[in-house]
């Protein structure tokens, strides 16, 4: 070990399934919660792009959640978060993404990666021995992820329990069955789970979640792990003194903790702002318009015509904005939301973004740059219709052009959302609104 190496052990595994729709988000939810309720202090990390699940997991494990991508954030950022975890906390969980083995790179290569047992969440619904086998394939696919246990969900009864566990192979046990339960649903919408600012009673409803987890069983810890990894050097201090605006509210919420902490690391002062509540902004050097849900506020957007004002005024003088995927839907003439209202937004980009009743766009894409590779993904219901030819192109991990980039002025806009510690000095240069050059084909 040198001497900036950090080490922690505990109790840790990655909660994953055979695929989406399997209940491992609030499974882990519930489990944080169970932990967190019974004096332990819990960690929880999210496998892959995702900023609906990690808002319910901070009000779950009353700790801050980070995302954890082998490829997008990094391996070495991977192994270096979960071992400065591992230092304090009782336990970590992982919440995986998908399928285990969905994606490249999988939950389950970052089970691997870190060192980390997978603990499966099964859905048991309508199913008898073959759970058993199911079990057994996901523990058996892959010869360097170990799995001991896994967890039964949607059981109809006691005795179907009884039946998933002596479905068991040798090697593998049920950790526990858990019952069908309405405090284990959560509500979702077309872009994922409501946000938790949004759910009235959440703190009630993970609480009956965590009963209900630890009468089937599920209150014994998992496995301990050791977590070792090499601290990161600091930023360099690229944004000093610049104050950023940061939109933050119902409408525009999609923020990654990592990205937070990167600017103020570089010097920047974060000043949060409401596009729905407030008249004015707040002083600043640079906005920050993210991603959201500007489709179901549409109305009291257009309605505030001093905030509309005020960040055209920005954009006149020439002072940089940085507009992600909700942020790009508010800067054009107009959006039709999903009702097939149209709203006068800011007009800051020709032409309209509507709804499209469909996925119109999901992955893994890179920016790149002569200042660096900014990585991130891209996920949207939502189609533009514009005269605006593209400054350039993200690029999907397979090579083909992604998501346009739209550059007027010191505007940049997109629907590619960006992971800022994949490229510091990168989204250094977006908010200091410094010229970009970008280093793929525009087309």
């Amino acid at each position: 070990m040198t001497d900036s190496t950090i080490r922690g052990e505990t109790h840790a595994a990655l909660i994953t399934a055979p695929g989406s729709g399997q209940g491992k988000s609030m499974v882990t939810a519930a489990l944080a919660r169970l932990h967190r309720n019974a004096g332990r202090r819990v960690r929880v990390f999210k496998h892959g792009p995702d900023y609906l699940d990690p808002m319910v997991q901070e009000v779950a494990s009353g700790q801050p959640v980070y995302q954890l991508h082998p490829w997008m954030t990094g391996e070495a950022e991977c192994r270096w978060r979960l071992a400065e975890a591992a230092r304090d906390a009782d336990l970590i969980l992982v919440e995986g993404s998908m399928g285990l083995f969905d994606g490249d790179p999988s939950s389950a290569d970052l089970a691997i990666l870190a060192g980390l047992p997978a603990l499966p969440v099964i859905d048991a619904w309508g199913m008898a021995q073959t759970f058993g086998a199911v079990a057994q394939g996901l523990a058996n696919y892959h010869p360097d992820l170990a799995i001991h246990e896994v967890i039964a969900n949607r059981v109809g009864s006691p005795g179907h329990g009884r039946l998933l566990a002596e479905s068991m192979p040798t090697g593998l046990s049920l950790l526990g069955a858990i019952p069908r339960h309405e405090a284990m649903k959560v509500a979702d919408r077309h872009l994922g789970l409501v946000q938790a600012g949004e759910l009235a009673g959440l703190d009630a409803q993970l609480d009956a979640a965590a009963e209900v987890l630890k009468e089937a069983g599920l209150d014994r810890l998992p496995a301990r792990v050791t977590l070792d990894a090499e601290a990161p050097e600091l930023p360099p201090r690229l944004l000093e003194d610049v104050r950023i605006g940061v939109a933050r509210d119902d409408a525009f919420a999609f923020l990654y903790r990592a990205n937070l902490d990167l600017l103020t690391q570089m010097g920047a002062e974060l000043r949060f702002f409401s596009p729905l509540a407030d008249r004015e902004l707040p002083g600043c050097d640079a906005l920050w318009l993210p991603g959201g849900y500007p489709e179901l506020h549409g109305g009291k957007l257009a309605v505030n015509a001093p905030m509309r004002a005020a960040i055209r005024a920005h954009h006149d003088a020439g002072r940089p904005i940085l507009a992600e995927c909700g942020g790009l839907m508010a800067c054009m003439g107009a959006l039709v939301d999903g009702e097939g209202h149209e709203h006068a937004m800011l007009g800051l980009l020709p032409g309209t973004a509507q709804m499209a009743g469909k996925l119109s766009a999901l992955g893994l894409q890179s920016l790149a740059t002569d200042t660096g590779e900014l990585r991130g993904h891209t996920y949207h219901h939502s189609l533009l219709e514009t005269p605006l030819t593209p400054a350039a192109h993200a690029r999907r991990l397979a090579g083909s052009p992604g998501e346009p980039v739209y550059v007027e002025g010191r505007l940049v806009a997109s629907y590619f959302h960006g992971y800022f510690p994949s490229a510091p000095a990168l989204a250094a240069a977006i908010f200091r609104g410094e010229p970009l050059h970008f280093t793929q084909d525009k087309n």
